[in-house]
């Protein structure tokens, strides 16, 4: 199936709501977006409520107000930064029902407004205040992980959206180690680390190259285009997966407004699975390698050389798994993508 991204999903927001904390406020995030989009001839209206280390639990409490004051086009919802990477049984008891109940009560007072899931990053080393307690945050790969797969999956089941601002950390740091992404404390972000999330939220709210941004903020031209360059990686090109917003289109059409055709969607049945999980792959996804992760970020299976073939889907037996959310996730040099699923017996 030929897939595209709706030119009419990344309508300019004028009114945008930022929930959050600390790595919402320092910086002052909000403002380096509404600059960054001045820059290039829009505009937007924003309000922030982010008292530092605030949860989505106590926001149910503390920005219910300026939710209901209704009209917002966009909500931006960011956790407490270690929250979603906790164990599994505490971040579906401490976060998971809670930006749930965000995202219902934005939808009631705010018909048509998009959420939007703020994904933040794992901390420089690792969280080592939390890891004798849990292994896998002992180091940022571990916690970035986490926060990666946790993150997705509440936008996902929110019918949300997703600003990937730690995908896009996590692709600098690959490439471009020497640039300085932290604070000394090696969790908040350097003024770099903002402006990265800031070309992330642009990009998501006008569907645009953020090559097209004019304002460098305090950066040098070379830093500047690191952080756009990056974002176009990770965010533009892959708009289709952050937004959830791919739509069928006319098979004797070519090309939709400025954004290219994609047929990148893995189909996978049945899901909820018992013990036969069937996907099949796009054309693109030629000699990947196919994993599936628990929501731990532990890898429980992984096997290379999968091509597309239209005569019958590819079939793996997860009768070795216990009941659970998991994600099979596909990838090789140019395409990535993951699917969650169910097991249930």
């Amino acid at each position: 199936m030929l897939l595209f991204v709706s030119l009419f999903a990344f309508a300019q927001p004028s009114k945008v709501l930022f929930i959050g904390n600390s790595y919402t406020y320092v910086n002052n995030l909000p403002e380096l977006v509404s600059t960054m989009m001045s820059s290039s001839g829009e505009s937007i209206e924003y309000q922030m409520s982010a008292p530092g280390g605030c949860t989505f639990q106590q926001h149910c409490t503390v920005s219910s107000s300026y939710i209901q004051q209704g009209n917002w086009d966009y909500v931006v919802l960011q956790e407490q930064s270690q929250l979603p990477s906790f164990p599994e049984d505490q971040f579906m008891q401490e976060c998971y029902p809670y930006a749930a109940s965000l995202c219902s009560m934005t939808q009631e007072y705010n018909e048509g407004a998009h959420i939007v899931f703020y994904m933040t990053w794992g901390r420089k080393n690792g969280d080592q205040q939390n890891c004798p307690y849990y292994p896998p945050l002992c180091t940022y790969q571990g916690m970035d992980s986490l926060l990666y797969l946790r993150y997705m999956m509440m936008a996902e089941d929110n019918h949300a959206w997703v600003s990937p601002v730690g995908a896009t950390w996590h692709y600098i740091r690959d490439h471009f180690p020497v640039v300085e992404l932290y604070q000394s404390d090696e969790s908040h972000p350097s003024y770099l680390g903002s402006y990265v999330a800031a070309c992330c939220f642009y990009t998501l709210f006008t569907g645009r190259n953020p090559n097209q941004i004019a304002w460098n903020g305090l950066l040098d031209d070379a830093t500047a285009t690191i952080a756009k360059n990056a974002t176009k990686t990770v965010v533009f090109d892959s708009l289709w997966k952050w937004t959830f917003q791919a739509d069928p289109i006319p098979e004797d059409s070519t090309a939709v407004g400025n954004f290219q055709i994609l047929d990148k969607e893995i189909m996978i049945y049945p899901n909820p699975v018992t013990h036969t999980l069937h996907f099949s792959l796009p054309e693109i996804a030629n000699n990947a390698i196919v994993s599936i992760m628990d929501v731990e970020g532990r890898v429980v299976y992984s096997q290379q050389g999968f091509s597309c073939q239209k005569e019958k889907p590819f079939a793996i037996d997860v009768s070795f798994l216990n009941n659970g959310i998991y994600f099979l996730s596909v990838h090789n040099g140019s395409y990535k993508s993951t699917k969650k699923f169910t097991i249930v017996r």
